[in-house]
């Protein structure tokens, strides 16, 4: 699918560098406040650069993992070259 993701890089402060197939980039903001549940053990800074590309997906050891659809839309559709999941 074109929302594939073919690059993932961490960047601090919970930032992600994320490209698709199609060549649509963007960083991802993740907030520590709002990584609860699943997403908990992102907090840990060191697990956090441990990010990888699972069939297309960003994800994390445990399988932890985001949305490449909904990241997509959001990074098409974003102004300012920045955005916050939560």
């Amino acid at each position: 699918m074109h929302w594939d993701v073919i690059e993932v890089k961490p960047e601090p402060g919970y930032c992600l560098f994320v490209r698709f197939k199609d060549g649509v980039a963007g960083r991802l903001q993740l907030r520590p406040e709002e990584m609860t549940g699943a997403l908990a053990p992102l907090r840990d800074e060191q697990f956090f650069g441990q990010v990888f590309i699972d069939f297309g997906a960003v994800a994390w050891p445990g399988e932890i993992d985001l949305a490449p659809d909904a990241m997509y839309a959001q990074i098409a559709g974003q102004r300012d070259g920045l955005l916050h999941v939560g």
